[in-house]
């Protein structure tokens, strides 16, 4: 059957299932973006949710020490394991909430984690630990509620395929490492995040992205 000639659930379908066949990580596609947030050079990151620590380690090329925290040991464990020697990176099985290092950090990251935890309270929690004039860079889902969402989650939906395509250069493959992370659906619409950061963090500069993902940024003053 051609495309064409698909309904639209079919093609849903026929679309999960390309997906599924051809994954690509969707928080690593904002690695670069969210360096270019950061100074040149900087002492100490924490990066809070650090999964296998692919962020971990390019914060590392420009930090002077990173460390990764993360709630899952298993994850943590292929983090250290994938992690060269000498590297700047260092990573540890804590509570985001009540066990992150205690700083202060010139950088804070924390990458599809967020929805994970009291937002709140989470937004706070990362304040405290920051440096003053230092940068906290969080890249978070959202759950679609207005027609903006809908339409931005419809735009990215071929780019998806064709990113998923080129990456694994047409072959099908299996998930990689840094998407085996346990994961849950956001329960948070978008101007409920903004409302909720802005009263924690003043002046924080919130907007969607595709692929379903939105961006925070915020200077400690």
């Amino acid at each position: 059957m051609t495309l064409a000639g698909l309904t639209p659930h079919r093609l849903v379908q026929a679309l999960d299932r390309f997906n599924a066949a051809h994954p690509w990580d969707h928080n690593a596609h904002y690695h670069h973006w969210i360096l270019r947030q950061l100074p040149r050079r900087f002492g100490s990151a924490l990066d809070v949710g650090s999964g296998t620590g692919d962020l971990a380690r390019l914060l590392a090329t420009r930090a002077d020490e990173v460390r990764g925290v993360d709630s899952d040991p298993a994850i943590t464990a292929q983090a250290r394991a994938l992690t060269p020697e000498p590297t700047a990176a260092s990573f540890a099985v804590a509570d985001a909430l009540t066990d992150l290092p205690a700083g202060p950090h010139d950088v804070i990251t924390c990458v599809a984690t967020l929805h994970h935890l009291p937002f709140t309270e989470a937004l706070d929690t990362f304040r405290s630990r920051l440096a003053p004039g230092g940068t906290l860079v969080v890249v978070g889902l959202y759950r679609p509620r207005t027609a903006t969402d809908h339409l931005l989650g419809a735009a990215a939906v071929l780019p998806n395929a064709a990113l998923g395509w080129l990456k694994n250069r047409g072959r099908a493959t299996p998930r990689p490492a840094s998407m085996t992370a346990r994961t849950r659906p956001a329960d948070m619409a978008f101007s409920g995040i903004v409302e909720a950061a802005r009263a924690v963090l003043p002046g924080a500069r919130l907007r969607r992205r595709l692929f379903w993902r939105y961006s925070l940024t915020w200077r400690s003053p």
